[in-house]
């Protein structure tokens, strides 16, 4: 008899590891049925999952976290037995603005398009208009991405900027209404927004964080300890999904299949260009590409490091206005889950890490690391900054940031 799951997501393209192993038919390889629940909002995907209307969820990171936490709600622990992928976010101003910090047809430098924006964002502040931009969630990568790169631009969010939250389908709207001056969303909202007229992509998010953390799977720990068989079923049909999705040669199938009305809803054509790593600039131009604008499967791309569910923490911290905690750090550490990953894939053709947290930002040039199965190599996982997170001490390096 088969396992069922239903899993809640977003229309974004990172969701596609969970829709394509169950339209592919890895799932059923491991005999496993999906079935998915479509939302708007972050905010619901998480009241369905907790609320028991879900078995697991397409989930932004951070909020796994800020669950398991008991911020702003009961505590809800979590678990994140698979990252669904890193990166794939982008930055899109407004037409003026993009061109102002950016006048040029390509993604601009951080530290560059940040210091030409600190000094629009000083006039605007003085004139009472002060710069907003729309992220998904207040506990999300996007937020904590935006944050860290305006603060190392001198830019003090919440002080000099203004930001607020939109549901990513509404991203695009939002930019257009004028309601915010930029956006901080997944794909395919930023190309939407471009596709519109409505504004320009400015940056990747990865060019903030070469390697950095974006949705995970999320499973209540109640559930986990019911499902616990098919939560591995499910890591082990998402990883072959994560293998047919990066081969080129899958590209259109996977791009129409999202674009289905019950998953994405949207134009195969705008998907095909985030699976592929291009991004349209501004309406009117031509595709680029930008490498591993959206990583998945290669170099444990999957695997969900502890270091970086500590990262994601010491943003929170950061943001909070608070001092890192070591019970609350304990419990964030916690939330993701290397050990179920690799109960999931020991014995199958898939490395595997044999540590479980890294420095984040330390790697440069490709690196072999140690694994327990299969041989490793991870290459450049840079911040912008040059800085690196050793989460064997956390106060240390929130007192390093500005």
């Amino acid at each position: 008899m088969s396992e069922t799951l239903t899993i809640g997501f977003l229309p974004l393209v990172d969701a596609a590891l969970p829709i394509l192993a169950q339209v592919h038919g890895y799932a059923e390889d491991e005999g496993l049925t999906l079935s998915f629940v479509r939302d708007m909002s972050w905010a619901t995907v998480l009241d369905r999952l907790l609320y028991g209307h879900s078995d697991a969820a397409h989930m932004i990171a951070p909020l796994a976290i800020a669950t398991s936490l008991g911020i702003n709600r009961p505590v809800r622990p979590l678990a994140v037995p698979f990252v669904l992928g890193l990166n794939g976010n982008a930055i899109t101003f407004a037409n003026d603005l993009a061109l102002a910090v950016q006048p040029d047809y390509a993604l601009g430098d951080p530290r560059s398009v940040g210091l030409r924006l600190a000094g629009i964002a000083r006039i605007r502040k003085a004139e009472g208009r002060p710069v907003r931009f729309g992220v998904v969630h207040r506990y999300s990568s996007h937020n904590y991405m935006l944050r860290y790169w305006l603060a190392e631009c001198g830019i003090v969010p919440d002080r000099d900027v203004e930001i607020v939250t939109v549901p990513p389908p509404f991203a695009a709207d939002a930019l257009a209404e004028g309601e915010v001056d930029g956006i901080c969303v997944g794909e395919p909202w930023n190309s939407i927004a471009v596709e519109r007229g409505v504004g320009r992509i400015v940056m990747a998010t990865a060019q903030i964080w070469r390697r950095g953390v974006e949705k995970v799977i999320a499973v209540p720990e109640t559930r986990l300890a019911e499902k616990r068989d098919a939560i591995e079923m499910l890591v082990r049909a998402m990883r072959r999904a994560g293998q047919h999705f990066i081969n080129p040669a899958n590209w259109e199938t996977n791009a129409a299949i999202l674009a289905r009305p019950e998953f994405l809803g949207g134009d195969a054509g705008i998907i095909l260009r985030a699976i592929s790593d291009r991004l349209l600039i501004a309406q009117g131009g031509e595709p680029i590409h930008f490498p591993d604008f959206m990583f998945q499967y290669r170099e444990a791309a999957n695997f969900p490091w502890v270091s970086q569910a500590q990262w994601l923490y010491t943003q929170l911290v950061r943001w909070q206005g608070g001092t890192v905690n070591a019970e609350d750090a304990a419990v964030a550490a916690r939330v993701f889950r290397p050990d179920i990953y690799r109960a999931a894939l020991a014995g199958r053709d898939s490395p595997l890490p044999g540590a479980s947290a890294k420095v984040e930002g330390a790697i440069g040039d490709p690196l072999s690391v140690g694994s327990v199965q299969g041989r490793l190599t991870l290459s450049n996982d840079s911040f912008f900054d040059g800085r690196q997170f050793d989460p064997s001490d956390l106060g240390a390096y929130l007192a390093s940031l500005p």
